[in-house]
């Protein structure tokens, strides 16, 4: 398939090696089908942005006679949520007396050592991949996402797997692309109703890859996490913490909620809050998000912390590195998550603004 020249994003080192097309799995399309969301060149270049790449097609427009399925269409349905939605029992952890048991075995699970990255391993592991490539990789995936309309659960096992495997295997920069579809493709299949195929991940590289390559990442990072691919992330702790009350912040619900995933979302990009758990980036993000809303109300609350188990200062660090995540999306040329939550279905919350610093009393106890 040609791309035009001016609207082509350079492709990984691999991919400069011309692979045999697919056939058998993709006829030749019509040139004025959509294109793939190629990735960029991963170098330490701060100008490759999303809105270089050229969106993709997707699977209903590549397999027409897929939308004649009734599960696919119920899928598809499905997916166009971009919240779960829940019983209105879930609405007030007061009415959900299994909740707090929920919480404590997952933050029994976060903590085991086992699925936590190292907070260095791009010092202490790799020689290859740089903090821009990964963040470039991760900017993409968002895209991804998106195009394939893959829960948000995907995308952050995703993540998790990526940093996991990055702590423990040193890779080369071409390879960093194929892990991450690989893992991609292994939380697919844990998450999603009908996931990917390997063809379309081969699809969306371009074909930098090979089907055997991808099966034997997956292999990889399938024997380094043991087959357990279930593991807590950021967006499980969010589930549970927006259902607690909300006492003193009178917003819109979906308005809070959105937002606390959004800035989460940014944080997936930041190597820097790899060395951060789950539970108290999605504390830390609701937050911040209560303050972006109501920025004269204490933005925590006894309720809040008795679920979270956190106190305002616990969460210090982690929230002022989000606020300055979210004071910098503007400048930075990787734009996939900011331009994904300025749409209206997300009541565009990254359009808001936030004061340029948390006030230092907001991290002092809560009294209510």
């Amino acid at each position: 398939m040609e791309v035009d020249q001016e609207n082509r994003v350079p492709l990984t080192c691999s991919s400069s090696k011309k692979r045999a097309p697919m056939n058998h799995s993709f006829p030749p399309q019509p040139s004025s089908t959509k294109k793939r969301v190629v990735l960029g060149e991963l170098t330490n270049s701060t100008d490759l942005g999303s809105t270089q790449n050229p969106k993709c097609r997707s699977k209903s427009e590549r397999d027409p006679s897929s939308e004649k399925k009734p599960m696919r269409e119920l899928k598809e349905k499905k997916r166009q949520e971009p919240i779960e939605e829940f019983d209105e029992s879930f609405r007030d952890l007061k009415k959900c007396t299994f909740s707090s048991s929920i919480y404590e075995h997952l933050h029994s699970l976060e903590i085991e050592e086992k699925r936590r990255p190292l907070p260095n391993y791009m010092e202490k592991v790799q020689n290859d991949v740089t903090v821009n490539m990964r963040e470039i990789l991760i900017e993409w995936l968002v895209e991804v996402t998106e195009e394939y309309k893959l829960v948000s659960d995907t995308l952050y096992l995703t993540v998790s797997y990526i940093d996991r495997y990055l702590s423990s295997h040193a890779i080369s920069s071409n390879k960093l692309q194929l892990l991450g579809v690989s893992c991609m493709l292994i939380a697919s299949k844990y998450e999603e109703i009908t996931p990917p195929h390997v063809d379309d991940f081969c699809y969306i590289t371009d074909n930098s890859y090979t089907k055997e390559e991808v099966v034997e990442m997956e292999k990889d990072v399938l024997e380094l996490l043991n087959f357990e691919i279930g593991t807590p992330t950021i967006r499980n702790f969010l589930r549970i913490l927006m259902r607690a009350p909300q006492e003193k912040c009178k917003c819109q619900d979906l308005q809070l909620e959105f937002l606390s995933c959004y800035l989460s979302e940014l944080s997936l990009l930041d190597y820097g809050c790899v060395r951060f758990l789950p539970s108290l980036v999605a504390s830390s993000a609701i937050f911040l998000s209560r303050f972006m809303i109501q920025p004269k109300t204490h933005p925590w609350s006894d309720a809040l912390e008795c679920y979270s188990g956190y106190r305002p200062s616990d969460m210090k660090e982690c929230v002022i590195a989000i606020h300055g995540l979210h004071l910098n999306r503007t400048r930075s040329s990787l734009r996939a998550v900011t331009e994904k939550y300025l749409q209206h279905k997300f009541k565009c919350v990254a359009s808001l603004s936030s004061p340029l610093e948390v006030p230092g009393r907001y991290f002092e106890a809560v009294e209510e």
